[in-house]
């Protein structure tokens, strides 16, 4: 099949969406599809096998210049315009215009590949899309729950409001969720939240696993563990990644044995983490975004790795965890309970007492420790490899396929 795979940024260090266009559009091509990949920037890092086409932007989020102020020589049309207008006014316009961009390239799509694969865009210019081309898009959750929670941990009027300009577009990606027939999502837990934030039927979405490259996260054994280091990788600075819980929990933790926290990931220059840091006066080592053979190798020097997200539609650092052979321990957040299984230690979400019992005993227990970490890496081996997910996600294509032929 020739596969359009579209994101309105992939780049692996925006997240987990980046590592999923990556590394599925390789998997696919190593089973003998022609896979090219649509991006607004940053652009993605693609196997030599898969092609690129950038969908330029005004690239308003950019690392090193956010929310800046383009030249007028740089605005190219009304999208331009839309995208930086949006902007002002507080609102994330990238799903819209990114949408609006690939609606302009439909006839192409239509053209030159059996089928479309959105992740996550849900603009209304997808619409087009689907009314060209055979179209599935991936959910990796409704968005409706990070602004949900993001509106619980945040205080004053002006600042809700804010929140609230900056989650508007949830209320179109439900709306085009609404209004399509094949999409994905990448577990059972996911597919259930779906459709009740978003009112989609439940026989519309397919439900295929994310994967790990488990030839890259593995077991180091000529690195030591350190005893005392705890590891946590955070792909974002949202609330619903539970880094407050987790320094409290590593406050209660010091007052009984040594305990050292280690944040690997945009998520380390959270607001959140430093004001909980200060308030429960501890040092946290924040390393912010690496390399991922730097996170391999600092899972290996931990005692143990944690997630402590509120919730979860997946949660690759989970699976990375496991895969690496580090023991686990995460809350039942989401998904996580669907991925984690029996191969780590599960507690309530948002319960800093619960999370630092579960990591003491983990951390006293070298035995419970090994036992985790084989599970971890078994179950990675078994369940959530790329080769599965790329075989699973065929079926799909091929379905939708089917549908618009008939």
């Amino acid at each position: 099949m020739r596969i359009a795979m579209l994101s309105y940024r992939c780049h692996p260090e925006v997240g987990g969406q980046g590592v999923y266009v990556s590394h599925l559009a390789e998997a696919l091509t190593a089973l003998g599809h022609q896979v090219t990949v649509f991006s607004g920037p940053p652009y993605p890092e693609l196997h030599h096998s898969v092609a690129l086409q950038t969908v330029p932007s005004l690239d308003l989020y950019r690392p090193e210049d956010p929310f800046r102020r383009p030249a007028r020589a740089e605005f190219r049309d009304g999208i331009d315009v839309l995208e930086y207008a949006a902007m002002c006014v507080g609102a994330f316009p990238e799903p819209l215009t990114f949408s609006l961009r690939m609606a302009r390239m439909r006839d192409a799509l239509r053209a030159g590949f059996d089928v479309v694969h959105d992740n996550q865009t849900l603009g209304y210019g997808m619409l087009a899309v689907d009314r060209a081309a055979p179209l599935v898009t991936t959910i990796h959750h409704p968005i409706s729950i990070d602004r949900r929670l993001a509106l619980a941990g945040t205080s004053g009027a002006l600042k809700r409001l804010g929140k609230r300009r900056w989650y508007g577009f949830v209320a179109m990606q439900r709306r085009v969720a609404k209004r399509l027939s094949h999409l994905v999502t990448v577990s059972e837990a996911t597919r259930t939240d779906i459709v009740r934030e978003f009112g989609v039927r439940q026989e519309a979405i397919s439900v295929v696993h994310n994967g790990v490259d488990a030839d890259l996260f593995k077991p180091i054994p000529q690195i030591k563990r350190e005893p005392g280091r705890i590891v946590t990788v955070a792909s974002s600075d949202q609330a619903s990644k539970g880094l407050g819980v987790l320094v409290e929990a590593v406050a209660k933790l010091r007052t009984e044995r040594d305990a050292r926290l280690v944040v690997i990931g945009r998520g380390s220059d959270s607001p959140l983490l430093v004001a909980a840091a200060a308030r429960f006066g501890i040092e946290v080592e924040r390393l912010g975004r690496v390399t991922a053979l730097r996170m391999v190798e600092e899972m290996a020097r931990a005692q143990v790795a944690v997630v402590p997200s509120l919730y979860e539609g997946f949660s690759l650092p989970a699976a990375e965890a496991m895969s690496c052979g580090i023991p686990l321990v995460a809350t039942t957040g989401g998904a996580l309970p669907e991925v984690v299984g029996e191969a780590g230690s599960l507690v309530a979400p948002g319960d800093a007492h619960a999370l630092a019992v579960a990591i003491g005993e983990v951390m006293n227990d070298s035995r419970l420790a090994e036992a985790l970490g084989k599970a971890g890496r078994r179950r990675v081996l078994e369940r959530f490899t790329w080769k599965q997910a790329a075989q699973q996600m065929e079926e799909v294509y091929r379905a939708a396929g089917a549908a618009v032929s008939c």
